[in-house]
């Protein structure tokens, strides 16, 4: 968390220096150790808590995305607008993993090859290319944008297609599991827990 806060902070500060885009690729390397080796090291030091672990991760998981997509938005990269365009896109396709964990019993946190390291991965590929004065900028429809607006606009329209696609899949295999009145055995009645 408290490097998500320090990429928001990063991303802030490169209105003043394009220097502070390297900040923000370094923590978010820092980012991704946190978030990958929390519950490892839980497991191995014995001390995990897997109902308590899945909602603090998740939970923590969202506040970052919200803290990483807020900085970009005020950094002079990005549109607020398609940042938080980003961020909701992201926190859907995060609600479609929890309720695929619930519904269905499977957990896959990707979507095809592409997952939250990827998309680090690639924020820091993108904070280099602007480091280095890959700042594209032009006028859209009246309004200024950059290089980084346009993929930010076709990353959430990815994004969608992509939660579109698996959640039309879900219901499938759902209303093959539990078919509608009269087209099969009732199905048996489920409390919240299962």
């Amino acid at each position: 968390m408290i490097s998500a806060i320090g990429i928001c902070a990063a991303y802030l500060l490169s209105n003043h220096d394009p220097a502070w885009l390297w900040v923000a690729s370094a923590l978010l390397v820092v980012h991704w150790l946190g978030d990958s080796l929390d519950g490892t090291l839980a497991r191995v030091r014995g001390i995990g808590r897997p109902r308590y672990g899945y909602y603090l991760d998740h939970l923590v998981d969202a506040a970052s995305t919200v803290l990483i997509g807020i900085g970009l938005g005020l950094s002079p990269y990005m549109l607020l607008s398609l940042a938080l365009l980003i961020v909701i896109a992201y926190l859907v396709l995060s609600i479609n993993v929890y309720l695929e964990s619930h519904a269905l019993g499977r957990f896959s946190i990707g979507y095809g090859k592409l997952g939250p390291t990827e998309g680090r991965l690639c924020l820091i590929a993108i904070n280099t290319a602007l480091a280095l004065g890959g700042a594209l900028r032009f006028e859209a429809l009246g309004v200024g944008v950059s290089a980084l607006d346009l993929v930010a606009f076709a990353a959430a329209v990815l994004m969608t297609a992509a939660v579109c696609a698996r959640a039309a899949r879900n219901l499938r295999d759902l209303a093959h599991a539990e078919p509608a009145a009269g087209r099969g055995p009732a199905p048996r009645s489920r409390t919240l827990n299962g």
